[in-house]
């Protein structure tokens, strides 16, 4: 009994010998990551107001900018937000992949539109804040995928709450141009960023928010509607669960919003919110929170309501929203083309006047 006790512990202290190892391992195998730079250092049009320091150098190798992941620059905790929420998605994915028959009911459908397009938005949001840094190319374009994620995303918030949460007076008014108004709006929305970020080099700050937000408010107020209605005659009695989480993802919306128009709270400490505080993180963990309640209450209604929404929805409704979900991908794909070959004239012209 002794003898084996002490292999064990034997065992033990080897694996822990070994463990000590492992931060040196990583050291020798990593490359040497060059430092952070500040705003003065980095084109103008990478600069983010009140950031000072923390910038990547642009021009390094793709195996940099991914091992930046690791690395404290400004930009760390902007991935890390969107990074994680996207694993929490996708096990929320797995665990309602095991009781949801996606495959086989197509009143499922608009509820694996809502998870597709989260896990899309947030992965274009990592792969621009990780990868933008490489050139000015890539921060463009990477940047306008972000956006292109976004359009997506508010398709797919908008099919679930027309398919899920809408009640039966609503759903007569707009039956028919609901998705295809919603459609629309993603589209405007991608265009709307994706060119006020094209413009950052000519356009005062405030007029490039305005260009991208007014179009995708306009898009939330839409695609948010039934919800909307469903929350003004919650009653204290009601028994809906889901409503609860619905007022969790408006709630945690419009804070995200709040934080995305306005540099708060680093206008009021420059320069010492550039590795940690800035409004942009703080926006990422409430986008990705409300993302979190938006299924929970889709998924809720998914089960509850589907005696209604049976009764609302013709056969082959889900199936059209489907091939309008693809359709509305591939217009937010031409948009991004469309910008990128704008953006490559621009460039071009500045380095030939150099």
């Amino acid at each position: 009994m002794a003898t084996i006790v002490m292999e064990r512990i034997g065992r033990l202290f080897i694996s822990l010998q070994q463990v000590r190892e492992v931060p040196r391992m990583l050291t020798e195998a990593a490359p040497s990551m060059p430092g952070t730079v500040k705003d003065h250092e980095v084109p103008y049009y990478f600069r983010e107001r009140y950031i000072h320091s923390g910038y990547r150098p642009l021009h390094q190798n793709w195996r940099y900018y991914f091992l930046s992941l690791f690395q404290r620059h400004n930009e760390t905790i902007n991935i890390w937000t969107h990074l994680l929420g996207l694993l929490v998605v996708l096990a929320k994915f797995c665990q309602l992949a095991e009781t949801v028959d996606f495959s086989s009911d197509p009143h499922s459908w608009p509820l694996l539109i809502l998870l597709l397009s989260s896990v899309n938005y947030m992965l274009c949001s990592v792969a621009a804040h990780l990868l933008a840094s490489k050139s000015e190319l890539c921060h463009y374009v990477l940047f306008f995928l972000d956006y292109m994620g976004v359009g997506q995303y508010q398709y797919g918030s908008a099919v679930a709450h027309f398919y899920y949460a809408v009640e039966a007076n609503w759903h007569g008014h707009v039956q028919g141009i609901f998705m295809p108004i919603a459609s629309v709006l993603c589209c405007l929305s991608c265009f709307g960023c994706c060119y006020g970020k094209y413009c950052n080099h000519s356009l005062p700050d405030w007029v490039r928010k305005v260009g991208q937000v007014v179009p995708s408010a306009v898009a939330y107020a839409w695609d948010t509607s039934p919800v909307f209605q469903r929350l003004v005659f919650w009653s204290a009695a009601s028994e809906d669960s889901a409503l609860f989480f619905h007022l969790g993802q408006v709630a945690f919306f419009l804070a995200s919003a709040f934080f995305f128009t306005l540099p708060l709270p680093q206008r009021w400490f420059p320069g010492h919110c550039d590795f940690v505080g800035q409004g942009h993180q703080v926006f990422h963990v409430f986008l990705a929170l409300c993302t979190l309640n938006q299924i929970q209450a889709s998924h809720l209604d998914y089960l509850g309501r589907r005696t209604l929404y049976s009764q609302l929805h013709r056969d082959g409704d889900a199936a059209h929203f489907v091939r309008l979900y693809v359709f509305t991908v591939a217009a937010c794909a031409m948009i991004v083309a469309f910008m990128t070959g704008k953006v490559k004239l621009l460039l071009h012209r500045h380095a030939k006047s150099k």
